[in-house]
């Protein structure tokens, strides 16, 4: 991520932009270190976890650990990567020569997960009726043949009806669901941001849709914000995260504790909400 400006200087960078990456993108402002010196990322895995990296004959395993009352040290690999759970009181000297010995276990089950990744991360949809799509967290059934001439949504039934004929290009309805998609995300995303800027005490200037490949978010010091139109398949409560985190640079253009704080003082959830957006199953982001 950026470096933070100092707070005397914050309001003076009128150029100057916070991003929120997509996923975990490293920052663009510099290529990133080899793997043995990159600095852990604290929100890779759940509240709790600590990361850390070990080397393995040659290669280096980064896990998470978690101390807890258990008697025994436990595995869990998952899409997060491995984590460990271990007795308080045991050494962490013990818990990675407990990871050594099950080494070959580990890098096989992490193969498996990485496979699974890529064959989700370029997800197939058949743009016919009865196509299904995610908006806001929840499956909306496409359905063509409209009676009523237009585009029309059923919050109900969960069904976007298209006034186009059943034997239709596939790419019209590509184009014309899309259209809605982004429509609905300039709306619901500037009532979010009216609502939580009301909550801070900020005013911004304006808003726009971005279709970054590598970012959710952005806020500029002047006071313009950016939104991922792809947020719009995600759960409201994903929507409220990354609006709280722009608006936030409204009042700290940094990464600081005191930025995470005034987070958390608009949406206290945000560390859930955060964890969520970096590991988000990517089958859910339809390739549009």
């Amino acid at each position: 991520m950026p470096k933070p400006a100092p707070p005397s200087r914050a309001k003076a960078l009128d150029n100057r932009q916070l991003d929120l990456p997509l996923f975990a993108e490293p920052p663009l402002e510099a290529p990133p270190a080899p793997a043995s010196l990159q600095s852990p990322d604290p929100t890779k895995f759940a509240p709790g976890v600590k990361l850390r990296r070990l080397a393995l004959d040659g290669r280096t395993l980064e896990y998470g650990l978690k101390r807890s009352t258990r008697r025994t040290i436990g595995f869990t690999i998952d899409g997060s990567g491995l984590t460990i759970t271990a007795p308080r009181w045991v050494t962490l000297a013990d818990i990675e020569a407990a990871i050594a010995g099950k080494q070959r276990w580990i890098f096989a089950k992490l193969s498996e997960w990485q496979t699974r990744a890529e064959q989700r991360a370029l997800p197939h949809i058949e743009w016919r009726d009865g196509a299904q799509i995610p908006f806001l967290g929840k499956p909306v059934t496409v359905a063509l043949g409209s009676s009523h001439g237009a585009l029309r949504f059923d919050p109900e039934a969960a069904v976007l009806a298209l006034a186009l004929p059943a034997h239709v290009d596939a790419q019209q309805i590509k184009d014309r669901v899309q259209g809605w998609l982004q429509n609905e995300a300039k709306r619901v995303f500037g009532e979010r941001l009216d609502v939580y800027a009301q909550k801070l005490g900020v005013s911004f200037k304006g808003y726009a849709l971005s279709s970054a490949a590598t970012r959710w978010g952005s806020c500029s010091s002047d006071g313009r914000i950016r939104l991922n139109w792809r947020l719009i398949h995600f759960p409201l409560s994903i929507v409220d995260y990354v609006v709280a985190h722009e608006l936030a640079h409204l009042r700290e253009m940094n990464h600081s504790p005191r930025f995470w704080q005034t987070v958390e003082s608009i949406f206290p959830e945000f560390r859930e909400a955060r964890h969520t957006l970096k590991h988000h199953p990517p089958e859910l982001l339809p390739a549009l």
